[in-house]
Parts: C-alpha cells; structure tokens; sequence
C-alpha cells in the first residue's frame, strides 16, 4: 500500500510539472479521454458490462457544458456540474432499458440508444448540427481565475482528474465495488447470496455516465467547442481500444491506454492522415492477440512473476 501511494505521488508530482515540458493543451486532452477510458473501465472491467455507446454521455455533456456557459452565463464549475449531472440522468434513462438485458444484447441496446441521441444532436437547435456548438467561454473559475490562461486551465482539468480517480478508485475498493467485482465473476451466484444485481448495475452505469460526461464537459471547456464527433459510435470504439490497450480491470491501465492513442494519433495525424484509423486498428488486433491483459496488465504481471521467482 505504501508503495502504491509512492508511485502515486510521483505521478501527480510529473503532472504538477508537465506544463513546463510539454504542450498544456495536449496533456489536457490526453487527461479528458484519460477520464473517459477510466469510467469506461469502471463498467467494463470491474462490472463486466460492454457498452458501445458510451460517447453519448461524453457528448451529452459536452453540449450542456456548452450551452450553459455561452448561452445561460454559467461559471464554469456550474457548467461542468450541470454537465455532469445530465450524463448522469440520461445514464439512468439508458441504463434502465439496457441492463433488462446482457452480453451482446445489453452492448447492441446502449448502441442504438446511443446513435438515436446522436441523430437528435444532429438535428438539435442548440447543438449547432453539423458545425458543432463554437466560441465557448472558459470564464473565470470561482469568479477570479481566469481560465483562458492555458496554465491556469490545465491545473483545473489536473484537479477534476484527480478527484474522479480518486472517487473510481475509492468506488472500486469499497464494499460496493466488491459487489461489482463479484457480479463481474458470477453475476447468478451474486444473485444467489442476496444481492440486488440490477439495482448495482444500474448504479454503476449511472455512475461511469456522470464521470464520462464530466470528461466531455471538461473536454469543451478546453477546446472552447463541442462537435457530433464527441457523441459518434467512433468515439465508442476508440475508449474501448484504450481501455483494452492500457489495461482492462486494471486501475491505471485506462490513463496509460489514453495516453498512449492520443498522443501517437497527434504525432501521426500531420505525417499519415487517414492511415491513423489503420494504425489504430492494427494496434487493437496486436493487442488482443499478443497481451489481453494489456500494458498494465502485463507489466503487473511480470512484476508478481518476478517477485515469485526472488522468493
């Protein structure tokens, strides 16, 4: 445990410092999806439930972040409240149909669910269609930081991470996330001992959808804008492929997956254009064929099977 909380210390001391080396925008955007994948994870690796559309709340809430900053006049940490509060909502509206059902059934239900709000986005008034929602104000945080300074924007985005790992993190390691992991394992034996299955299902789908969308409403407020890309069933693949990439079920294995894609897509986009979908899918097959544990994952692993072999 002391060393875990070591190693967290040096990651939070890196990132406290990485605007000093790298581009600020870039690290923002690589811990918006980080977020992203990480509330993914949530449902996927320690629930055991696949969503295809999960971007729905990453745009949902990119658009009420938006809306109510630029055109209501919210601060923005009421914004990103008020964002995050909506994905929550529509989770519990998705969530109650999707999870009557599961595996394929349950992945296909959040999948037409998510692209019929895609379509509404599309034809939406205040989304902007296909321009997307623009011109968005960062305003000034608690009405005297000014967040159109890059550095000062980037020590928020930093903080709202931190405390949505530590909400994941503490979630996953309480009596709730037990449960989780143990209808992830044998959801009928859970069922068995007791537990209410679908009321935590439905909980923690409501709960990774709130999380999602505060990564959406941050990713606007960043950028300034909110797009149907935000809400597209291409986003959906590519939070699974990081999830997968960095490591399913594993707690940092999300950020490192994130990490690892955005940063290759923005070094790639300029010298292969179009060739980073292939790119990207070539990585997804390697992945799923030569380490399903993914790079955490396997890391963690060799780590035990060194320790083994020292004992």
């Amino acid at each position: 445990m002391n060393r875990q909380l070591i190693g967290y210390g040096i990651l939070l001391a890196l990132m406290l410092a990485a605007p000093a080396v790298l581009y600020p925008v870039l690290v923002m955007k690589i811990l918006c999806f980080a977020l992203f994948a990480c509330a993914f994870n949530l449902l996927i690796g320690f629930t055991g439930l696949l969503s295809f559309g999960h971007a729905v709340f990453l745009g949902t809430a990119g658009y009420v972040a938006g809306h109510s900053i630029k055109v209501w006049g919210f601060p923005p940490e009421l914004g990103l409240i008020a964002a995050a509060l909506a994905a929550a909502a529509l989770g519990w509206v998705i969530g109650s149909l999707a999870i009557r059902r599961s595996g394929i059934y349950f992945a296909m239900i959040t999948l037409a669910l998510a692209q019929m709000m895609y379509f509404f986005f599309l034809q939406a008034p205040f989304t902007g269609g296909e321009d997307g929602l623009q011109d968005v104000p960062r305003g000034k945080l608690l009405g005297f930081i000014d967040l159109a300074d890059d550095y000062n924007l980037y020590y928020f985005v930093l903080a709202v991470f931190v405390f949505a790992f530590w909400l994941i993190h503490r979630t996953i390691h309480s009596p709730f996330g037990q449960v989780l992991k143990a209808i992830r394992e044998n959801e009928a034996r859970a069922i068995s001992l007791g537990y209410d299955v679908a009321k935590y299902k439905l909980l923690a789908f409501v709960l990774s959808a709130g999380l999602a969308g505060l990564a959406g409403a941050t990713k606007t407020l960043v950028f300034r804008f909110a797009t149907l890309t935000d809400a597209h069933w291409h986003t959906s693949g590519e939070v699974v492929l990081m999830t997968l990439l960095g490591g399913m079920g594993t707690v940092f294995g999300p950020v490192v997956g994130a990490a690892t894609i955005v940063t290759l897509q923005n070094e790639l986009a300029d010298k292969v254009g179009s060739l980073v979908t292939v790119i990207m899918g070539a990585i997804f097959v390697v992945c799923v064929l030569a380490f399903r544990r993914g790079i955490v994952g396997e890391l963690g692993a060799l780590y035990k099977k060194m320790l083994g072999g020292k004992g």
